[in-house]
């Protein structure tokens, strides 16, 4: 649109190392691919736009709706932008009287073309040789429910009620480009829409990529349903705000052109205005690089496939996993199917589970697994063909299963019959009539894993932090886990279980100088469990001043706790028995 400079340079380089950018290049996911066609599409808009006849504006319009298709096959937001060019290619082929019904026919055919990826879903869904793979596109019905996401969602992010409100996910987009293309290039992206309006070979194409930013960000502010006040859950979000941030970056790029033409219009000494701009376009690169190497360098980080390989690695032989959630299904599967780590192990998705396709696609593939029905269903399993939970672990008792991370809710079935243990991250679902013993498993899950990582170590909203918080806290799982067995049982093997965890609480955060601060507040409880059921021969006065000391330690690092009114009334009722068991110990002789 306004040649080779600093501003073509500015808007290239802007969006190549800015943070989203440059973070979704290194990972395998849809949003890169679909910076591509972005681009292709910006690139064949302006060449439409500046095309001298009409044969190669027929050849570049033919072009861009088969990268439209070809756009759409990869990621659905495209849409938002493809509906905005499609009418501005007709209207601008209508005013120069170049709209033909053969010219509509052959667009229409271009951008058909653009979908026959999609003719690998159905055979590759008849021939069903992938061990992993989402749905059944043999049917109709099938082929529609892939491509509009109906298990997801159509056109939202989640299968979720939550909502966010239209002025909040706004204002969060223009924080973001606040923070993330820095104000400059926000300003210069207001200069280069205003003052391009005066060229009009590019005011057109500049209105255009206006709109389309608007509808892409107030489209996706009002279906985007997931709390972005959670780190993790505005780090899926903001992926899709590349799509809007590639319009900032071209208005900048304008603008710094724009700018350097009026000014050298207005004062010549072009020569000057040059070296201000490529002076200005370097210097803001090179603080962009600066700021975003270090977080976006990932040379280094294998977080989440120690996260897979020790859940792998801790299982017995031919153990059946099932899995809850992104992290551990998709680390686990990609270690089991892509690089044939432990073979002799199961996978089974706990939410696909509940598809109908699941059972009757993927079964074939999952040998020694038994599936009582067509499909898990939690709510309504006396429907015919389908199963409980419950029904499942039976058909299953020839295999250790194991549930990472946790269990579906509701279906409350398998209660009746099986009970879990802790096992690190993941619960071992045994038989209820197998006899637990408290001390055997806590010298059995002491040392499951070899996890090294610090704690709290990563971003807020990367899937390494979850990973690393879950190896930490599975720590402390075993010893969660007979506390709460005290809590439900009486005479003396309470006491014995609340000081087996004591002592592994003890253990662990002895161990550890920065730990989770839940820990602190574990270990103040089984302190002050073990005082009241007898302490077992530990001080008396030792436990009290341990459960004030971590008391007052959680209260420090998480003031935030509803329970913290509690807390304060529970470490004052503390020192003051505390301060009587003193007293009394002076009294007493000796």
């Amino acid at each position: 649109m306004t040649g080779p400079g600093p501003g073509a340079v500015l808007a290239a380089g802007l969006f190549a190392v800015s943070r989203l950018s440059w973070q979704w290049s290194m990972v395998a996911e849809v949003f890169s691919l679909n910076n591509l066609f972005i681009g292709l599409l910006f690139f064949l808009t302006s060449s439409f736009q500046c095309a001298e006849n009409s044969t190669q504006r027929r050849k570049i319009a033919r072009w861009g709706a088969l990268c439209c298709g070809l756009g759409l096959c990869n990621q659905h937001t495209l849409v938002l932008y493809v509906m905005v060019i499609i009418p501005w290619i007709f209207y601008r082929l209508y005013t120069l009287k170049e709209l033909s019904f053969v010219g509509l026919i052959s667009l229409g055919l271009s951008f058909l073309t653009g979908f026959l990826p999609y003719l690998y879903l159905p055979v590759s869904s008849y021939l069903n040789a992938a061990r992993w793979s989402w749905g059944d596109q043999t049917t109709l019905s099938g082929l529609l429910n892939h491509l509009l996401r109906t298990e997801y969602g159509t056109f939202s992010l989640a299968k979720t009620e939550t909502s966010v409100s239209l002025s909040s996910m706004l204002q969060a987009q223009l924080d973001h480009c606040l923070l993330e293309l820095s104000p400059p290039a926000l300003v210069l992206a207001g200069a280069g829409l205003l003052l391009s309006t005066q060229d009009r070979r590019c005011s057109s194409v500049t209105w255009l990529l206006t709109v389309m930013l608007l509808v892409y960000s107030l489209f996706f502010a009002w279906r985007a349903n997931l709390d972005i006040s959670r780190p993790l859950l505005l780090g899926v979000v903001e992926r899709f705000w590349l799509q809007s941030d590639a319009v900032v970056c071209v208005l900048a790029g304008l603008g710094v052109s724009c700018c350097h033409t009026q000014l050298e219009r207005r004062f010549g000494r072009g020569g000057v205005w040059s070296t201000i701009s490529w002076v200005f376009t370097l210097a803001l690169l090179a603080r962009m690089v600066h700021t975003n190497q270090r977080s976006c360098d990932q040379s280094s980080n294998s977080v989440v496939e120690k996260f897979g390989r020790e859940l792998l690695a801790s299982v017995p032989k031919d153990s059946l996993i099932l899995t809850r959630g992104d992290l551990p299904g998709n680390s686990l599967r990609y270690l089991h199917y892509c690089q044939g780590l432990r073979a002799d192990v199961r996978l089974v998705d706990q939410e696909m589970m509940t598809y109908s396709w699941y059972v009757a696609k993927l079964a074939q593939h999952l040998p020694g697994v038994h599936f009582p029905g067509r499909f898990w269903d939690p709510v309504l399993s006396e429907k015919k063909n389908t199963f409980d939970f419950r029904q499942f672990l039976l058909h299953n008792t020839h295999r250790d299963v194991f549930a990472c991370i946790g269990l579906s809710d509701g279906d409350s079935s398998w209660e009746q019959s099986f009970t879990r243990w802790p096992w690190g991250v993941c619960d071992y679902l045994v038989p209820v009539q197998k006899q637990f013993h408290p001390e055997e498993w806590a010298q059995r899950t002491r040392d499951i894993y070899n996890w090294t990582e610090p704690h709290n170590s990563f971003h807020p909203a990367s899937w390494e932090r979850v990973a690393n918080e879950e190896m930490w806290q599975a720590r402390m799982k075993t010893a969660f886990f007979l506390f709460d067995l005290a809590e439900g049982t009486q005479g003396e093997g309470r006491a014995r279980l609340y000081e087996l965890s004591y002592t592994l609480y003890k253990e662990i955060v002895a161990a550890h100088s920065d730990y989770p601060p839940n820990w602190d507040k574990n270990l103040a409880l089984a302190c002050e469990r073990l005082l009241s059921s007898g302490h077992r021969g530990y001080s008396p006065d030792g436990l009290l001043a341990c459960s004030i000391h971590h008391f007052s330690l959680y209260l420090e690092k998480d003031p935030t706790d509803p329970q913290a009114p509690a807390i304060r009334s529970a470490v004052s009722h503390l020192i003051k028995e505390r301060n009587k068991l003193l007293q009394s110990q002076k009294k007493s002789p000796g």
